[in-house]
């Protein structure tokens, strides 16, 4: 059974950090680019971040440049992402996705072969 399952995500005071992760089963994780998409409340899916198969490139939204990290353990088949200097724009819920073929920078969740439950991310004082 392919499962992706987020963990990680809470409750935090703006300015400060989360580190979500993303462990992967059924399927062969090194093989497939990852991301990491968002949904704000009441608002549609958006694109953060991803990471090549292999690891060794990266990209990620304006919105969130400098201030979070994304990486992969394929040895682990876990994806993370080391989220620093959050915001309230950035309560949202947080989703991973893996793709072989598929667009791996699209919102979109038809791009991807497997896509997370989610996990809430609550950046508020």
């Amino acid at each position: 059974e392919v499962q992706l399952v987020e963990s990680g995500g809470g409750l935090v005071q703006p300015g400060g950090s989360l580190r979500l992760s993303c462990a992967a089963s059924g399927f062969t994780f090194s093989s497939y680019a990852m991301s990491w998409v968002r949904q704000a409340p009441g608002k549609g899916l958006e694109w953060v971040s991803a990471i090549n198969s292999g690891g060794g490139s990266t990209s990620y939204a304006d919105s969130v440049k400098g201030r979070f990290t994304i990486s992969r353990d394929n040895a682990k088949n876990t994806l993370y992402l080391q989220m620093n200097s959050l915001k309230p724009e950035d309560t949202a819920v947080y989703y991973c996705g893996a793709t072989m073929w598929g667009d791996s920078e699209s919102p979109t969740i038809y791009e991807y072969d497997y896509w997370g439950q989610g996990t809430q991310v609550t950046v508020s004082s």
